[in-house]
């Protein structure tokens, strides 16, 4: 009896429950130990939970470990880690190997091997997810909420599309060592301080190492300081990025460039995208808005919309969403465009389930589901968040953390707490009454103190890390061009002075 008969003589309600082809997997592990080779021209993520019979997952998982440790993996090597192995002696022991490697039917076409087993394993996931929602939908009691059941089933039909299985098993320490060498070579190949996302701001990333993929970034600061402007900044950065990477032949998951979902519950998307032609043009938003540009100004804007029309950035302007209806679409977009980095401004403009009639417990609901967000699809989150009014109730107004907005949760669930500060806003509100000739000495004095203070903070502002997992906390200080909405890095002169100061 062969290996894959012997699997195959088991009870009907084993095998034939489910769809699963054992022949197929039996010469594709056959293939790979004839040739180590194969694995590197796979072209779908094959794991060792794919296989249907136990002992082929095992086996297919030392294979992948004795090729990560840069061995030569054959029958003969393998042996050692089988021999007490109690399902591979009921199908003839360690001599099984052998047999795989037996006829080399698999080396005519690995390749559709592991694509079979591949769906086969996704067909099996789909069946479970459909007996589920079945099950769930048959059940009438009072406790029942459809629509959570409805998002319940697409994030299990999101799992099998990304070819995971519904429940996620537990990773072993060497798997999560592996993905920490390679954060780690990724931020060394970028120069040193980048291992996320870049924010395209080289201050911003030296401080931060960039935006971590499952990491939820609350980015948050009174009205009229720039919260939406720096978030619009950093998603075109992330998008220019990509999308530079790909022309120059850089794989996505080499780049430090991310698609862009950018759910804007408040601006529409036609003015985030005029934000961005005008930081793009050199052109004012309130000129474009107005009309008041002159023919070379228009080409101007022709051309950045030009280059703009390729960025990988997708604008969601839905009012009103709930953080079930946010996450539905992430996935989506997820799906379709490989997005790498979610942003939502701003956090108190979605809804929870409206299972709460407490403010605060919808809150921690919707601060909550952005970070499981972040972990389900492993892409860093940055959500815009109001900040309460007792900054304006103190002499010095930089942002502090009990002053995020009502709720404590949006502290506990953040990996990083961003406050952007802009002092010559504050300055600007404070001036005195503008001197005339007749005025006294004392007025001119005091026009002349302000102007002078108004000149030393004209432009600068500051991005206060307040809460970083990572790393320290600390400010990084930017300039800021309010005609077109852009933060930027400070020339290296005014670094100095700051450094100074």
């Amino acid at each position: 009896m062969s290996a894959s008969e012997a699997i195959l003589a088991r009870p009907a309600s084993e095998v034939r429950a489910l769809p699963a082809n054992v022949e197929a997997e039996a010469a594709f592990l056959g293939a790979v130990l004839i040739d180590n080779r194969i694995l590197e021209e796979m072209t779908v993520p094959l794991r060792p939970d794919h296989f249907f019979a136990p002992v082929h997952g095992r086996v297919f998982e030392r294979i992948l470990a004795l090729i990560d440790r840069k061995a030569i993996v054959t029958p003969v090597t393998l042996k050692p880690y089988f021999e007490s192995d109690e399902e591979l002696k009921e199908l003839g022991g360690t001599a099984y190997l052998a047999r795989l490697t037996g006829d080399g039917q698999g080396l005519l076409a690995p390749r559709e091997l592991a694509q079979q087993i591949y769906d086969l394993a996704l067909l099996r996931e789909l069946i479970s997810v459909g007996r589920n929602l079945v099950e769930g939908a048959m059940d009438t009691s009072e406790t029942v909420e459809p629509l959570k059941q409805v998002e319940q089933a697409e994030a299990a039909l999101f799992s099998v599309a990304e070819g995971a299985q519904t429940g996620n098993e537990a990773q072993t320490f060497g798997q999560a060592t592996r993905a920490s060498l390679e954060m780690i070579e990724k931020a060394l190949l970028s120069g040193g301080h980048i291992s996320g996302k870049t924010t395209g701001l080289t201050s911003v990333n030296e401080k931060i190492g960039g935006l971590h993929d499952s990491d939820l970034i609350i980015l948050a600061g009174r009205p009229g300081m720039g919260k939406t402007s720096l978030v619009t900044n950093i998603a075109f950065n992330a998008a220019d990025r990509l999308r530079d990477d790909m022309a120059r032949g850089i794989p996505v998951k080499d780049s430090v460039g991310a698609a862009v979902a950018f759910f804007s519950l408040e601006m529409s998307a036609d003015q985030l995208a005029t934000r961005i032609l005008a930081e793009q043009s050199g052109i004012s938003s309130e000129s474009l808005r107005m009309g008041r540009i002159s023919r070379e100004d228009f080409q101007q804007l022709s051309f950045a919309s030009q280059r703009l029309a390729e960025l990988p950035l997708y604008i969601d302007d839905t009012p009103g969403l709930s953080i079930g209806a946010l996450r539905t679409r992430a996935r989506r977009l997820k799906r379709r465009h490989d997005i790498g980095l979610i942003v939502v401004d701003y956090l108190q403009l979605l809804s929870g389930s409206g299972r709460s009639d407490n403010r605060v417990n919808e809150i921690s609901e919707i601060s909550r589901g952005l970070k499981t967000l972040a972990k389900e699809l492993s892409v860093p989150v940055i959500a815009l968040s109001q900040l309460s009014r007792a900054v304006e109730q103190r002499d010095d107004k930089r942002p502090m953390l009990s002053d995020l907005r009502e709720s404590g949760s949006i502290e506990q669930d953040a990996d990083m707490v961003w406050f952007v500060f802009r002092e010559d806003y504050y300055v600007a509100s404070r001036e005195p009454k503008r001197p005339v000739e007749s005025d006294d000495a004392k007025t001119h004095e005091a026009h002349a103190a302000w102007a002078a203070e108004m000149e030393r903070v004209f432009g600068l502002a500051e991005l206060i890390v307040a809460k970083q997992r990572h790393g320290s906390t600390g400010k990084v200080r930017l300039r800021f061009e309010a005609r077109i909405t852009r933060f930027s890095d400070l020339a290296p002169d005014q670094m100095m002075h700051d450094m100074d100061d």
